[in-house]
């Protein structure tokens, strides 16, 4: 089956834009007004990616990614909010999602990515390859680093970690930078990918 941008968003005009966007790159795309009618409509055998938005009326964008979860759908999800925050952006993609977007996304941003989805799915080895490099950073580690990274990609603030940790609130600073330049991360949102990389290998 030939791949194809599955669009879900509230928003009639951005479902528009998207599809607009998806098509001028020369990717078939479809839209859904709600989570509820995309997974009315979704099948198993469906193949790309679905941009996700994440507050809709009915189910919520990570509502829908448990549904599919549940059914056993293996869809790339990509979400799109204009209301995100870390916890948020690390449970979406500790749960299995490719990226986490704010909303207004750069056009080209988005079909970067879009095309970096869709190569990984022809493409399962580079896949692998990501997630072999995730690993070998993260053997760089100390045992108290990993201790700070699984705490900073549950969403935990420095004070939190210091408390759970009984370490200094300095001492969580300075780990959390050796984590983020060890594991070679931009942001909590790419580390919390990476560990969800770690794990899934």
């Amino acid at each position: 089956m030939k791949d194809c941008i599955y669009i879900v968003d509230d928003d009639a005009a951005m479902r528009e834009s998207l599809l607009a966007l998806v098509e001028s790159a020369g990717w078939t795309g479809r839209t859904f007004a709600s989570g509820a009618e995309f997974l009315a409509a979704c099948r198993p055998e469906w193949r790309g990616c679905l941009l996700l938005d994440v507050r809709m009326p009915g189910p919520s964008g990570l509502a829908v990614q448990a549904e599919l979860a549940r059914r056993g759908i293996q869809l790339p999800i990509v979400f799109l909010t204009g209301h995100a925050d870390v916890p948020m952006a690390v449970r979406a993609l500790k749960a299995g999602a490719v990226d986490f977007l704010e909303k207004p996304v750069d056009g080209e941003v988005l079909l970067t990515r879009l095309a970096s989805v869709l190569a990984l799915n022809a493409a399962p080895v580079a896949r692998i390859g990501q997630e072999s490099t995730a690993r070998a950073r993260y053997q760089r580690l100390t045992e108290r680093e990993r201790q700070v990274m699984a705490l900073v990609v549950a969403g935990k603030g420095n004070k939190e970690i210091a408390r759970a940790l009984r370490i200094s609130h300095r001492t969580v600073e300075i780990h959390r930078s050796r984590v983020m330049r060890k594991m070679e991360a931009a942001s909590v949102v790419t580390l919390a990918a990476m560990e969800r990389a770690c794990r899934d290998g």
